[in-house]
């Protein structure tokens, strides 16, 4: 463990070489904070930290910059995320308030992060198996055609046609969406399949097989995997940063475009906490140079998908978990309230 003083000289570090993109000297370290030692105890305490792998000379008579090692602990033993003031707060509240879909809200959120760190921004749509059934609409398009609509707690709309084997009746149509909302509004998707496998007992022989085939294709549309969609924006923001990536921005650009590797890197949405991973705690070796800040959002205190940024491992990281924070904050409220 590493004592106050060392800590404190650590957190200095890391916020000089954040601020200022040089190697940081004892010198410059000392006038710059109030660490209430010598040059020479700083010398020495510098000495320690390297020593233990918390920062590394990148090349002869140069400054310190913090390793991966170093991040971790200094985000470890963060106090605090920063804040977003009340202006910014606003700000964000009335972009994402302007909000017509659940589209419109990713895409708006991704808009955001990126804006608010700049850094790439990472959004994934909301989890159909973390869902709650809000309405199922049936719609008359044919004597024996209808339209399935779903409409999940989330905002998440999902339309399927439905051919029937025989003409369906309105008042049967009706009867079927009062039936089948009874019974599955305000539930969780993976309860669905029990609630309704009885429900074409209820209804006269000739209408059973065009109730089955809606019930079908509702439940089709369940347990379909599209709900591994994400949203990226702001990579031009890397260019920004050429000079933190090794060689090239290239392996970071190609691990982004994979969104398999994104949507694990993000974590589980069942994680609803700030999560960061730094440098080469990204599995993706294209990813080693950076560090992902992610949070899960939902409504009703219940994360449903998470949203994050990726940037280099010289990062603001009180000020993007901050915003990453105060961001999903507001996307979980627009959703509970949709």
């Amino acid at each position: 463990m590493l004592s106050e003083r060392r800590l404190q000289v650590l957190r200095a570090i890391v916020q000089d070489y954040v601020g200022t993109e040089e190697p940081v000297g004892s010198k410059a370290l000392t006038e710059r904070h109030s660490l209430g030692v010598s040059p020479a105890t700083v010398r020495n305490d510098m000495a320690a930290l390297e020593d233990e792998g918390y920062i590394a000379q990148p090349h002869t008579s140069a400054g310190r910059i913090p390793t991966d090692k170093g991040y971790r602990l200094f985000v470890d033993k963060l106090a605090g995320v920063k804040p977003m003031t009340a202006p910014e707060r606003r700000a964000i509240q009335n972009f994402l308030e302007g909000a017509v879909d659940l589209d419109d809200v990713v895409a708006r959120t991704v808009r955001l992060l990126a804006q608010l760190t700049r850094q790439v921004a990472v959004v994934q749509y909301p989890s159909l198996t973390r869902s709650t059934v809000r309405h199922v609409e049936l719609l008359s398009l044919a004597p024996a055609r209808v339209m399935l609509v779903l409409i999940t707690d989330t905002g998440r709309v999902e339309q399927r046609m439905v051919d029937c084997p025989a003409p369906f009746g309105e008042s049967s149509l009706a009867d079927l969406r009062a039936r089948l909302n009874s019974r599955v509004a305000g539930r969780r998707f993976t309860d669905v399949p029990k609630l309704v496998e009885d429900l074409p007992e209820a209804f006269e022989p000739e209408d059973r097989g065009t109730v089955s085939s809606v019930l079908s294709t509702l439940l089709e549309t369940l347990v379909e995997e599209n709900e591994e969609r994400l949203m990226i924006g702001g990579t031009a923001n890397l260019t920004r940063f050429g000079h933190d990536f090794p060689l090239t921005i290239r392996p970071v650009l190609e691990a982004l475009e994979e969104h398999v590797v994104l949507l694990k890197l993000l974590g589980e949405a069942k994680d609803p906490g700030v999560m960061v991973r730094i440098g080469h705690e990204n599995a993706h070796e294209g990813l080693n140079s950076t560090s992902v800040v992610s949070v899960g959002y939902g409504s009703g205190g219940e994360a449903v998908a998470k949203l994050g940024v990726v940037g280099p491992t010289r990062m603001d990281y009180p000020g993007t978990m901050g915003a990453v924070r105060a961001v999903a904050r507001y996307v979980g409220q627009i959703l509970a309230e949709s």
